[in-house]
């Protein structure tokens, strides 16, 4: 997928080697977009969101101060791509891997399954220590990327329960079932949590404090809030709050 410590040497790499680059169409797009900010990807209109969504005072300009960094991370991108599309196979190594897409963490993230390896490259989707980052972005606001993640979670359980899982952050394990409960547990939950917080119209940056119980910095906090609209935003499309915009121009939520 397209961000930073996934795409950020991809020209890098073809350049020396020749090799061909292979990507989601959402995910190439979406790195074009977030290196010229442009699309609904920039960084003004983060902030903007973020504001809508309750972001003042302190932690606003803390938050202003950050910037992008995306461009500095990833200095260049392939021109040209071959285009990953889900349930197709590829042969890599003399064996075939099959593309498995997941959603909500990123547009259209790819994985790689060998079912005779038994062996699962699952990038981002399923971490063996952390839970993914799943955000609301400003290019779709109304979205509902925490309903899209947890839907990809299921279609990763289908897979043996001997699936060797291979993340991109944390190390190799064995229980991607087992995994996949807990995630789903730990959302459910941070869900409840949040539905018993908005007993009064609270807006995402008030809710901060019941999702995170830690200082955040303003790396921390930028994702912190995309997350805390991800959560609000399944219960909003779930009935179970209703949303309001007040005098000031803020999106709050409250229970119905």
């Amino acid at each position: 997928h397209h961000h930073p410590d996934h795409a950020g040497l991809a020209s890098w790499l073809t350049e020396r080697t020749g090799a061909e680059f292979w990507m989601p169409q959402a995910e190439y797009f979406a790195a074009h977009a977030m290196r010229e900010g442009s699309a609904g990807f920039g960084f003004d209109n983060i902030m903007a969101m973020f504001e809508r969504n309750g972001l003042a005072g302190e932690k606003l300009t803390l938050m202003q101060q950050r910037r992008s960094n995306y461009r500095s991370r990833v200095p260049g991108f392939p021109s040209v791509y071959r285009r990953l599309m889900d349930g197709q196979a590829h042969r890599i190594g003399g064996r075939l891997w099959s593309v498995v897409m997941g959603y909500g963490h990123a547009p259209e993230h790819a994985a790689l399954y060998c079912e005779e390896l038994g062996v699962l490259i699952c990038g981002d989707m399923v971490l063996p220590r952390i839970s993914t980052n799943v955000s609301v972005w400003a290019n779709e606001p109304e979205g509902n990327p925490l309903a899209l993640f947890l839907e990809s979670l299921s279609r990763y359980a289908g897979l043996p329960a001997t699936t060797l899982t291979l993340p991109s952050h944390g190390l190799p394990f064995r229980g991607l079932r087992e995994r996949i409960a807990q995630l789903k547990e730990h959302h459910r939950l941070r869900l409840a949590e949040l539905h018993e917080a908005c007993g009064t119209p609270r807006a995402a940056a008030d809710v901060l404090d019941t999702l995170f119980r830690r200082k955040l910095d303003a790396h921390q906090l930028f994702f912190a809030m995309g997350e805390a609209m991800a959560h609000l935003h399944l219960l909003h499309h779930d009935g179970r709050l209703k949303r309001s915009v007040g005098a000031d121009g803020v999106i709050r939520y409250a229970k119905n």
